[in-house]
């Protein structure tokens, strides 16, 4: 399989001064999947506009007939199962099976604490994710008249009802964000992809050797985790979403360094690799015509 190239559009930008206009060169560029985040808010975006992802990407499938579409990632850091549930079918059906779902035990950030409650520790997260995503997967596969009904530690669900289910059979794809024991045998259990921004460690004062080194290490441990499960590695699509390695905005400087990039990481088994739309003045700065000619023509080149 040759090396996919999809990206991820902050939800920061008005709809009429830019936004609309950003998921539609989106799908002209040929981009496999346009994805954005789910949060509240976030980092240095949080004194400024920031949108809904479910909003957003809805809007977004009204506007383009090919392009993938997704969240990276959702959390249960505001999300509940069962809402969640509904919302993302009517998002499947509204862009006529495109979705992708991006999921993970979430953070610290703002999100954490924006219901009032103290931010988890990370054994709370994976606790809740552990429950999140089993649920998750039965309302968007379980849509008979009988509905869903779990009465669980963290999420319960009483006869909830998601007819007519999603477009996509059984149900919409997920793509968990996972590096720990727990969340790597969920994504080997429920995952269609398993996403990874590297080693967060390494970020500041690590060089691009040891990234590679230790972005090999959690795939081999995703092995582990499908095996024990039963289930061939190989099946599941691995993504990369990009800008948070020791290379940081490195490889968007030129053709040729992006590249070199992603075939080092094509060796270690990516199918996908995901990169941040431009947005001047930001951490994800990017000259706009290097980064449309790495879209258009980076991916023959990786083939």
């Amino acid at each position: 399989m040759s090396l996919r190239l999809s990206t991820v559009i902050l939800p920061h930008l008005r709809w009429h001064e830019g936004g609309r206009a950003a998921w539609q060169r989106a799908e002209q560029l040929g981009f496999h999947t346009a994805f954005t985040y789910d949060h509240l808010s976030w980092r240095t975006f949080r004194d400024g506009p920031w949108f809904g992802a479910v909003p957003t990407l809805t809007a977004a499938a009204a506007v383009t007939d090919r392009l993938r579409l997704g969240t990276l990632v959702t959390s249960p850091n505001f999300r509940h199962p069962v809402t969640l549930a509904k919302e993302l079918i009517s998002l499947d059906d509204i862009s006529n099976g495109r979705v992708t779902l991006g999921i993970g035990a979430g953070g610290t950030g703002f999100d954490a604490t924006a219901l009032g409650q103290e931010p988890w520790t990370p054994r709370e997260r994976a606790d809740r994710f552990g429950e999140f995503v089993p649920l998750l997967d039965r309302l968007l596969t379980e849509d008979g008249t009988d509905g869903v009904t779990y009465d669980g530690t963290f999420y319960s669900a009483h006869e909830a009802r998601n007819i007519p289910g999603c477009v996509q059979r059984p149900r919409l794809p997920f793509a968990v964000a996972a590096t720990g024991p727990r969340g790597l045998k969920l994504a080997a259990r429920y995952g269609q992809a398993w996403v990874t921004t590297g080693d967060p460690k390494l970020f500041e004062t690590g060089t691009s050797e040891q990234s590679v080194q230790a972005i090999r290490g959690q795939i081999e441990k995703l092995g582990a985790a499908c095996a024990a499960d039963g289930r061939d590695v190989a099946g599941l699509d691995k993504v990369l979403l990009t800008g948070f390695t020791p290379d940081r905005g490195r490889p968007l400087e030129s053709l040729d360094a992006f590249v070199d990039f992603a075939g080092r990481h094509a060796e270690l088994g990516f199918t996908d690799l995901v990169i941040h739309w431009p947005i001047p003045d930001s951490d994800f700065a990017a000259d706009e015509k290097v980064f449309e000619k790495i879209a258009l023509e980076a991916p023959a080149l990786l083939r």
